[in-house]
């Protein structure tokens, strides 16, 4: 077993920004390389290594290499057994656990196909796993999937989907000193904001575990200058809806939500920029239900989107483990302790060596 700490903190200091991963890519192509008992392949920043065992299961064990941007310029930092730094939560902690379980096991009582992928932190279209699954199913091809994604050392199970809307609205332009010319676009939002400001979250029970739905403006955009009265204004909207709900149920949901703040006849508009479907609980798998007694503590659902719903989307069963508490992900807070990386190896280790 590594020092799961220093092994962490190696990877945090290699700069992985969404579309830049190929530094951090060579880095685990080259470790697990070094293992000779793993078929390893790259298909362009994502790396696959697998055992070829012959045994009755596969489980895939998967984790995204990509982070968000950074806050700052501050480097990441080792106080005692904690380590500070971007990604050392989301998801760098993981992917040290996988890696650290693809050297040290050889023998496991499953297949294990390891997967390091790409472009999971923006946009569903430039999601490498996604990508790997229509263009090389063969490789994702398994039993079982654990995300190592945060959670805080509980099974996840599940996830909501995700939608980004566009709402536009229209107006007239004048000048400031006459408005009644004119029609403020951006004064014709407030409908659709009182709608969201007043939304009250939706919570769906699954296999006994609770989701509860979100909706939040993330951005405003109107204005022209500063002594002209906007013709045209738009909200971004995100929507996390709960299983087993897919995209088009969620749309429908939406359009009808915000229907009665809306004009078509005046020029308002409603697109969905991006969108993915969440996916249901699966722990009623062999592989998966063995993760949640080896954890000793109950699973809950997992209120982000993760790629588990790219896994469910191809048939394979899925939740969420890995170490690190998510509330931290994407914050300048991030941290992870050394405890919380033993525990999810010991966790992992104990699936795949059980008799």
């Amino acid at each position: 077993m590594s020092d799961l700490l220093a092994l962490t903190a190696e990877l945090v200091a290699i700069p992985s920004v969404s579309h830049h991963e190929a530094g951090l890519a060579d880095r685990v192509e080259a470790g697990l390389r070094g293992a000779g008992h793993l078929e390893v392949q790259r298909v362009e920043d994502t790396v696959v290594a697998r055992t070829a065992l012959g045994r009755a299961r596969r489980v895939v064990l998967a984790g995204h290499l990509d982070t968000v941007p950074p806050f700052d310029d501050r480097a990441a930092r080792l106080e005692g057994d904690t380590l500070w730094g971007l990604g050392s939560v989301d998801m760098k902690g993981g992917l040290a656990v996988l890696l650290d379980l693809a050297a040290t096991i050889p023998d496991p009582t499953l297949d294990v196909t390891y997967v390091f992928y790409a472009c999971e932190e923006v946009a569903q279209r430039h999601n490498a796993l996604a990508r790997l699954a229509a263009t090389r199913p063969e490789l994702l091809a398994a039993d079982a999937a654990v995300l190592g994604e945060p959670t805080g050392g509980v099974v996840e199970a599940g996830c909501q989907g995700t939608m980004r809307a566009v709402v536009s609205v229209g107006g007239r332009r004048a000048h400031t000193a006459r408005p009644w010319m004119g029609v403020n676009a951006v004064h014709r939002l407030a409908p659709v904001l009182d709608v969201l400001g007043r939304y009250e979250p939706r919570r769906v029970m699954e296999d006994g575990c609770e989701y509860t739905e979100q909706l939040q403006a993330v951005r405003v955009e109107g204005g022209v200058a500063g002594n002209v009265v906007p013709d045209r204004a738009s909200v971004t909207i995100n929507y996390r809806f709960a299983p087993p709900a897919d995209v088009a149920a969620a749309e429908r949901t939406l359009r009808e939500l915000l229907g009665g703040a809306l004009d078509a006849a005046g020029g308002d508009t409603f697109e969905v920029v991006d969108a993915a479907a969440g996916a249901p609980p699966a722990l009623k798998h062999p592989v998966l239900s063995r993760l949640v007694a080896a954890t000793g503590v109950p699973p809950r659902a997992k209120v982000g989107w993760t790629d588990v719903a790219t896994f469910a989307a191809i048939g394979v069963p899925a939740t969420n483990f890995g170490p690190g508490d998510p509330l931290l992900a994407h914050t300048a807070d991030e941290h992870v302790s050394r405890r919380e990386l033993d525990h999810a190896r010991e966790v992992l280790a104990t699936v795949l060596l059980a008799g």
